[in-house]
């Protein structure tokens, strides 16, 4: 197949879905009832969907819930353009010009051979189009904190404002650990300053998130991973102890971490 009857063949699939849409808009109590803000909370729901789908490595199901994520974003434009304030052509047009906007070493003059000036010109003109007093402006306030972190170190390394060297940033992890460490010392019987607590966790969360972007690991992934571990474990422990006749409030730690490490063997013999 050529590539010229494929974009034909994308066309007309897009066009199908387009023609849906308008069809659903007017035909069906349910689509014509919608909003903008009515579809906000589905959209998350889909997005979140679609995370699952990847770190399951599921391709079919990733194909599926990106037509859950595309259905909305058509959905969102049909109803721009009841408003009159945008269509699915002028978002897609947007976008292409953002895309050359901030791709200047491709459609410019720009100079940029490696991923690291990439990243750094793309936030440059970010922060001049956007007109951001901050470099952190466009960093979303309603994101997650885990994420949140993330996107502020990377925006910060964005301008050039990060470590040189990966042994600075570990240090910076056990030097919050020590603070961390010294003032709530956990032998300690004294009552711990709860405020103060969360502060100095928070600067350690802080340092261990901007070690793993420093050495390429995305860290809500990784604690994503090894929540669905857990899950995966927990859930063995559960089935176990009911296969045996047990109740897990009746049975001791001991007896659970029979279990535990049963599941973690055959873990860990699955991904062999």
């Amino acid at each position: 197949m050529s590539q010229l009857s494929q974009r034909k063949e994308q066309l007309a699939a897009f066009d199908r879905l387009l023609t849906i849409m308008d069809e659903l808009r007017e035909q069906c109590p349910w689509d014509k009832k919608q909003t903008i803000d009515s579809l906000r909370h589905l959209t998350i729901e889909e997005t979140f969907e679609l995370s699952d789908a990847i770190l399951e490595n599921d391709l079919n199901e990733i194909k599926k819930e990106l037509g859950d994520i595309l259905l909305h974003i058509v959905f969102y434009a049909k109803i721009g353009s009841e408003k009159g304030a945008f269509d699915i052509s002028s978002v897609i047009d947007s976008l292409c010009e953002k895309l050359i906007r901030r791709h200047p070493h491709i459609y410019g003059d720009i100079e940029a051979n490696d991923e690291k000036t990439v990243k750094e010109n793309w936030e440059k003109i970010k922060l001049k189009e956007k007109g951001n007093v901050s470099v952190l402006g466009g960093v979303p306030r309603s994101l997650p904190a885990l994420i949140k972190a993330m996107r502020i170190q990377e925006k910060a390394r964005g301008v050039g404002f990060d470590w040189e060297e990966k042994h600075q940033v570990w240090e910076k992890v056990e030097e919050e650990m020590m603070e961390f460490k010294t003032e709530f010392n956990a032998t300690d019987e004294k009552e711990i300053d709860k405020e103060k607590a969360t502060g100095e966790f928070g600067d350690l969360l802080f340092s261990l998130i901007n070690y793993a972007r420093f050495i390429e690991i995305n860290p809500e992934e990784a604690l994503e991973k090894t929540n669905l571990k857990f899950i995966k474990r927990f859930q063995h422990l559960e089935q176990s102890a009911k296969s045996s006749g047990k109740k897990l409030e009746d049975m001791s730690l001991a007896e659970m971490d029979i279990y535990w490490e049963e599941a973690k063997k055959l873990q860990s013999n699955s991904n062999k």
